[in-house]
């Protein structure tokens, strides 16, 4: 299978932005795995900002524009370094790949990222792809890396894309504030009802939320490409997906 797998914030990065090692090492270990089996895999990564906070000891996530830049030019080094090293331990070659909106607009330079993204894979190379947050706004703002995984997996004909959340899945109603919220573990089609469900806002360092989730499991099923939403905290999780067991909520493409 061809897998693009989204990796938020809250899965790489404690609260305060400095890196989460226990987690982010079992996670890098756990995709390893899932590659070595055979799978090409594609990583769409936040958490350049959430490292950003933390490697320049800042007590919140900025709020102006010029001080997320920066935070997001020392958070991309700091999260390559990250992903280098650990998955250079289980034998895995790394590219990084800074991508804006305007890449999918432009046909030239959106031709051109597929075919780098095409040899990558052909190379056995694990492409992770970064938006590039130090130079484009308009990303910041919207804080859209989920539609961002949903336009790669699009991009590159993907059979599924993984989004590793802080949630479990989707959920009947907001699992934070109603004790009686259930997980849906299917969905089928994406009704007016459930997209009713996405509200709400992310974690403090991250920036999406389950309607960015829900806009990108459209922009996926549209395309023939499922999607399924886990808890990244669990990383183990990804085992018992591919072990045929129920995990997150799995958006099904009709047949």
């Amino acid at each position: 299978m061809r897998i693009v797998i989204k990796i938020g914030t809250s899965s790489l990065t404690h609260a305060n932005g400095c890196l989460n090692v226990r987690s982010t090492e079992n996670l890098c270990k756990i995709i390893s795995d899932i590659k070595n089996e055979g799978h090409e895999l594609i990583l769409v990564s936040s958490g350049a900002i959430g490292m950003g906070v933390g490697k320049m000891s800042l007590k919140e996530k900025p709020t102006d524009m010029p001080t997320k830049q920066a935070a997001a030019a020392v958070g991309q080094c700091e999260l390559m370094y990250t992903y280098d090293k650990m998955f250079a331990d289980y034998n895995h070659t790394i590219a990084q790949i800074l991508i804006t909106g305007d890449d999918f607009s432009h046909a030239d330079r959106h031709q051109n990222f597929v075919n780098t993204v095409n040899r990558l894979l052909e190379f056995k190379v694990l492409p992770i792809i970064i938006e590039n947050d130090s130079i484009s706004t308009n990303e910041i703002k919207v804080g859209d890396n989920d539609t961002l995984s949903a336009l790669v997996a699009k991009s590159v004909t993907a059979d599924l894309l993984i989004i590793l959340s802080d949630i479990d899945g989707l959920y009947t109603a907001d699992p934070h504030t109603n004790p009686s919220a259930q997980l849906i573990s299917c969905v089928e089609e994406l009704t007016p009802a459930i997209m009713a469900l996405g509200e709400g806002a992310g974690s403090m360092l991250g920036t999406g939320g389950m309607k960015t989730k829900l806009e990108a499991a459209k922009i996926c099923l549209d395309a023939g490409c499922e999607m399924i939403i886990m808890n990244g905290k669990n990383p183990s999780l990804l085992y018992d997906f591919f072990e045929g067991k129920s995990v997150g909520t799995h958006f099904v493409v009709k047949k």
